[in-house]
């Protein structure tokens, strides 16, 4: 058996690995493990070996690599994974299956020194980044992802206090963490107001929360985060201006692609508000480092697992930023021409996000299955 923390590592130092993935074809078509380092794929649907193990199947299978059985929790790959051992391979099960592979955290450093630390707190199977920044013993966690335990862990790991929970903006793709976590610390909660709305039913919070506006900063330690109101994901979208050198951009501009600005229901009122915020930020100084709330492939970090990059490199290398340049009607052809399906479990988790709806544990885990899909797709 292996670990979703041990499978990681493993793809992340490249060792030679392959995926064998015992799930219906729908399923893995919907969603797969894919992680840092290029492991072979294989999806073999579990009732093709009801009978045993196809003989030519076998001998596709390299006797130099870690063969790990998948499926949706666990159990049912775990005879494939014994089966392959008696026949003479390197074989481990999953352990949780793709409910754990999605429920996995990864924490890397962007900066460390004597005045800040910058911490990169990613769920991998997702594509969701959140942030802990501590400075002087006191901590802001950024978009903290559903997971509470994890950063209540990695603070008492840095000996740091909680003194403020930052969500940037409302969210659609996953369950937010942040208020949970705030309560639990004893720590502020900010939101930008026009996101405590939910865009669709029109429904308020029903919590508290400390609003997030335009050129408010909020000290820590000896940081200060700066507050820079940027709607067009959502109308209360902001990004965190830390000590004029860090960028959390929340949803708004990712590593190679821009957000999307139809998850309200409102694409056309809110793409040139997008393009707008889009040049506000790009208009900082070019060695700004940007950090993202998603990326999108892991091909879009450094050699350490970083996620971030100045605006000057997106200015040159991200086509949608190129983009936010272009006359308003021309962006917001290109936009209308990129947006990808929508989800329809966003709906709920943002009702979720706004405390009017509170389900079950497995009904919210079931609603963030699959990666995110906050940003533009491929023009159509």
């Amino acid at each position: 058996m292996i670990s979703p923390k041990d499978l990681y590592a493993r793809l992340a130092k490249g060792e030679k690995t392959v995926l064998l993935d015992v799930r219906a074809p729908q399923e893995y078509g919907r969603w797969h493990i894919e992680g840092p380092g290029t492991p072979v794929q294989l999806n073999v649907p579990l009732a093709t070996m009801a009978r045993g193990f196809d003989p030519g199947f076998v001998q596709q299978l390299p006797q130099d690599a870690l063969i790990v059985t998948v499926c949706a929790r666990g159990v049912s790959a775990a005879p494939v994974a014994e089966g392959l051992r008696r026949a003479g391979f390197d074989a481990a099960l999953l352990a949780g299956g793709m409910r754990a592979w999605g429920d996995h955290y990864e924490v890397v450093p962007i900066v460390e020194d004597a005045a800040l630390t910058v911490l990169q707190v990613s769920r991998p199977a997702r594509g969701c980044l959140s942030w802990v920044l501590i400075s002087e013993g006191e901590a802001v966690v950024v978009d903290a992802l559903r997971h509470v335990d994890r950063y209540v862990e990695l603070l008492a790991s840095r000996d740091a206090r909680l003194v403020a929970v930052v969500d940037t903006h409302g969210h659609a793709d996953h369950v937010s963490g942040g208020r949970a976590l705030a309560e639990e610390a004893g720590a502020t909660y900010y939101l930008h107001p026009y996101d405590a709305i939910h865009p669709i039913d029109l429904l308020p919070a029903t919590f508290s929360y400390e609003p997030l506006l335009e050129k408010r900063s909020l000290a820590f330690g000896g940081s200060m985060m700066d507050v820079l109101h940027v709607p067009g994901h959502t109308l209360g979208a902001c990004a965190l201006l830390v000590d004029d050198r860090y960028l959390i951009a929340g949803d708004t501009l990712f590593m190679s692609g821009i957000a999307r600005p139809d998850l309200g229901g409102h694409a056309e009122a809110w793409t040139p508000l997008h393009q707008a915020s889009l040049r506000r930020i790009l208009a900082l100084g070019d060695d700004t480092l940007v950090l993202p709330g998603h990326f999108s492939a892991f091909s879009e970090a450094d050699a350490a697992g970083r996620f971030a990059a100045t605006v000057g490199s997106l200015k040159n290398g991200n086509d949608g930023a190129r983009r936010a340049a272009a006359p308003p009607e021309e962006f917001a052809r290109y936009i209308l021409a990129s947006l990808p399906e929508f989800p329809p479990a966003y709906v709920e988790i943002k009702r979720i996000n706004l405390g009017l709806s509170v389900p079950d544990a497995g009904l919210t885990a079931e609603l963030e299955l699959g990666k995110n899909a906050c940003a533009l797709g491929t023009p159509a």
